[in-house]
């Protein structure tokens, strides 16, 4: 299985106690993620710690009004890493808005400005700015992965667009029958799994942080929302984080 989007330098607990419990629960790949250039340095020394640890690099959207957001020549050189495997998370928040939306779809844009000379697929972070993100994105070629799906607006787009759909622990939740009902329209080639760590524990240890190894319980959710055999969807989620993020 593969987590494919965990904050692993926001854990409480060492980033090698976390992998060994994700590798004991069969998590054998985590994309770790980088959400300023700090953290992205975080996660790229995680990353070369660790087999089948990888990163993902960005500037994220809260920090589109910090000066963060002047620091994309260091992103960029930090992409260079061959254990950088995308930009991001990177995207639009219309809930916290702690940097004012123009503020925002500036940096989305030169990220994604940068994912595209990269040729690197990007992870994308929406929450409430449904068509601001399908605008942002109109023109994007590459491969997009939108991480913590919790839009059911921008589902019709991710569907024409052919975009990864990643779901964490919150489609396991008793309210989320939205999500739920999302994740049984996704293409079996389109849906990705993720905790979001240590964030969005799923149901069975909410109230617990969250980590790698607990994406069993999320995957156990999409499996019965798809009516899907677990274990082959279990594979195909793997397979798919391979293809998405160009991991051996």
């Amino acid at each position: 299985m593969t987590d494919t989007h965990a904050h692993l330098d926001a854990c409480d607990e060492q980033a090698s106690e976390l992998v060994e419990r994700a590798h004991a629960a069969g998590v054998t790949r985590i994309v770790t993620i980088g959400t300023g250039i700090d953290s992205c340095r975080a996660a790229l020394a995680i990353a070369g710690d660790h087999e089948g640890v990888y990163a993902a690099l960005g500037i994220d959207p809260h920090s589109a009004a910090t000066p963060e957001a002047g620091r994309l020549d260091e992103l960029r050189e930090l992409l260079s890493h061959p254990k950088a495997v995308a930009v991001g998370e990177t995207g639009l928040d219309g809930v916290r808005q702690h940097a004012p939306p123009a503020d925002q779809r500036r940096v989305f844009d030169a990220q994604l400005a940068l994912a595209d000379d990269l040729d690197l697929p990007v992870v994308v972070h929406s929450r409430e700015a449904a068509d601001e993100t399908a605008d942002a994105l109109a023109s994007f070629g590459g491969t997009v992965i939108l991480h913590c799906f919790s839009s059911p607006a921008l589902l019709p787009v991710a569907l024409e667009r052919g975009y990864f759909v990643s779901f964490a622990g919150n489609v396991t939740y008793p309210k989320a029958d939205d999500l739920r009902g999302a994740a049984a329209e996704i293409p079996a080639e389109r849906i990705l799994a993720e905790t979001d760590s240590p964030y969005l524990a799923p149901q069975p240890v909410r109230g617990r942080p969250n980590e790698p190894a607990y994406l069993v319980h999320t995957i156990d959710v999409l499996a019965a929302a798809r009516r899907d055999d677990r274990d082959e969807l279990a594979a195909r989620l793997h397979e798919n984080a391979a293809v998405a993020f160009g991991l051996p």
